[in-house]
């Protein structure tokens, strides 16, 4: 969908949802009234309909003297929220119904794409798709409610890593998907929720990780000379390919056309 197909507030709002999704916005970064105007070619009204509805999904803060900000969220919200993902998906798998062909085919192809973009190295659909099989698995439960919601989590969870996760943490990620569906197939629901159990907690234990091994990391990167950025101090920013279904493009849009400096590799 590009931008000039924006018509809707709920448009503006899941293409904010995207870009956070794949780690294109960073936490506390300043979404501007005029600037989002601009780039959807709509009116302030509608993008301030749009930011009151991330706001009431707890995904942007909101300021009278300082305006839209997406939320920075603390150690204990993210332990929350994980708690939280773990009710909700755990619990789904536990109550399920057997799973549909159609729906195990729906989660492999996502699962292909999910590797397409790990080889490819690209960062930022590698992190949409990781994050947006958990919502995927959820719909193919066949619980659009909760969906929904599961993707504000795993927004909120995605926020709490300030630097990307790792070509290895992603790969791991990915493998630990791939044995849930195989589960799922065969049935086997108490062995996919044990599966979920365990890579939720590799998950927030791999976030966790990321957030203490360097407190200086994110100052360090934005004081670097200029010179060492994507050298030395930053890692590479590698050209960006065509864009694919995974929305990767139109979250990039987002990012360079109204955002200002942010930390990872984005």
């Amino acid at each position: 969908m590009s931008t000039d197909a924006i018509k809707s507030s709920i448009q503006i709002a899941s293409r904010i949802m995207e870009a956070i999704l794949a780690k294109q916005l960073a936490p506390g970064t300043r979404l501007g009234e005029q600037q989002l105007s601009a780039l959807f070619g709509v009116s302030r009204t509608l993008v301030r309909e749009a930011l009151t509805r991330l706001v009431t999904r707890g995904i942007v803060t909101v300021s009278a003297r300082r305006g839209w900000f997406v939320i920075e969220p603390t150690p204990n919200d993210a332990r929350e929220a994980f708690e939280a993902r773990r009710v909700i998906e755990l619990g789904l798998l536990r109550h399920a119904r057997p799973i549909t062909k159609t729906a195990i085919e729906q989660l492999r192809d996502h699962i292909r794409r999910e590797q397409a973009a790990i080889e490819g190295d690209d960062i930022g659909a590698r992190s949409y798709l990781l994050g947006d099989f958990h919502v995927a698995l959820c719909e193919c439960l066949g619980n659009t409610l909760l969906s929904d919601t599961l993707r504000d989590l795993t927004a909120r969870t995605t926020l709490t890593a300030m630097l990307h996760q790792s070509s290895e943490q992603a790969e791991d990620s990915c493998a630990e998907h791939v044995h849930i569906v195989a589960a799922l197939e065969r049935g086997d629901l108490a062995a996919a929720e044990q599966l979920m159990h365990d890579h939720l907690q590799h998950v927030e234990a791999g976030l966790n990780k990321v957030g203490v091994s360097d407190p200086l990391g994110q100052l360090r990167q934005a004081l670097a000379p200029v010179s060492a950025v994507g050298n030395s101090f930053a890692a590479p920013v590698k050209p960006k390919k065509p864009a694919s279904r995974s929305g990767k493009k139109t979250a990039a849009a987002i990012a360079t056309s109204f955002t200002s400096s942010q930390p990872g590799e984005s």
